[in-house]
């Protein structure tokens, strides 16, 4: 897709002239002291050869954005993970639609909608990002963009996701809210310069009405960025995520001096207060990463929620199941 140089003027923007490389812009100054370690976090134990593949590049010497980029796509093709990519989910009526996002240190981003037959749509989301002057696009649209830009139309949906979604005819029931079901990867990770990036991608709610999105493409709820306080991301529920815009809620409320966890927790509180009676049935998880390299997270229900995490104490990874709201 061809990007007239008068578009970008009229929108008052311009694309970078160097393909997918990612150049390192100055900052102003963080009110944290930059830590000297990189890490990766990321939501759910799938996330676990994920955090591999992004710890492997940041000491490579990789920026973050590459790092979430590549280590996402590990789940996106990974067919035992059913509640993003490939095998993925399917919505009512049969069809698999892929969300994703990217946020990069200098607060760019991308998006993707309700794309299909993509296997990778954090790539496209990427390329938006990168190559055009929008942040999000949907449905045929972004389908479009992505062949455009040499992406290979593929067949991603599988003959078990078929099953899976035949036997959930049968009752037409909702699923139960588990990792399963209902389910991101959002990433976070700090690289050798000190910079920040963010990724989420999934296939969303098991047997969702036809076009609905959740969290996990949208800058502000799903995950937000800004490299001079920190990062965020959540996974769960996507409709009460999006009423508190909990990843953005988390990053300024650690630019007002909150640690990462208390952050966090309060976006879940927040969500509470707005579903007093049915917050118990609501899977919210949220991690956040602060600029100097302390981590955070909470979530909803007991013994539920849990994340990943890679550094160098960690090099092999770990998974750590966070405090709850619900005990």
């Amino acid at each position: 897709m061809k990007i007239s140089r008068r578009m970008l003027l009229a929108l008052g923007l311009t694309l970078p002239t160097s393909g997918l490389k990612t150049k390192i812009f100055e900052q102003n100054a963080s009110p944290f002291t930059v830590g000297s370690s990189m890490k990766v976090i990321s939501t759910w134990p799938f996330g676990i050869p994920a955090n591999a593949r992004a710890w492997q590049l940041l000491q490579n010497g990789s920026t973050a954005l590459d790092a979430v980029e590549q280590g996402v796509k590990v789940t996106e093709a990974d067919p035992e993970v059913t509640s993003v990519g490939y095998n993925g989910s399917l919505d009512r009526d049969g069809r698999l639609t892929l969300d994703a996002c990217i946020m990069d240190h200098r607060g760019m981003c991308g998006s993707v909608a309700g794309l299909e037959h993509i296997m990778h749509p954090i790539s496209v989301a990427r390329a938006i990002m990168e190559r055009t002057p929008h942040v999000m696009l949907v449905g045929s649209g972004a389908l479009d963009f992505a062949i455009s830009e040499g992406f290979p139309k593929e067949n991603i949906v599988t003959d078990d996701a078929i099953a899976r979604w035949r036997n959930w005819q049968k009752s037409q029931k909702a699923p139960p809210l588990s990792p399963e079901n209902h389910d991101t990867i959002g990433m976070l990770a700090i690289d050798s310069s000190g910079n920040l990036s963010g990724a989420c991608t999934t296939s969303g709610l098991s047997y969702k009405l036809p076009g609905r999105v959740g969290d996990s493409p949208l800058i502000g709820p799903g995950l937000y960025v800004d490299n001079e306080i920190g990062a965020a991301t959540a996974t769960g529920v996507g409709e009460a995520i999006i009423r508190v815009v909990g990843s953005f809620l988390i990053v300024e409320l650690m630019r007002q001096g909150m640690k990462p966890k208390d952050a966090c927790k309060e976006a879940v509180k927040r969500i509470v207060n707005i579903h007093p009676k049915t917050h118990s049935q609501l899977q919210i998880g949220f991690i956040a990463l602060r600029k100097d390299g302390e981590i955070g997270a909470f979530g909803m229900r007991n013994n539920e929620f849990s994340y990943s995490l890679t550094d160098a104490k960690n090099p092999n990874g770990t998974v750590i199941k966070p405090e709850s709201w619900l005990s």
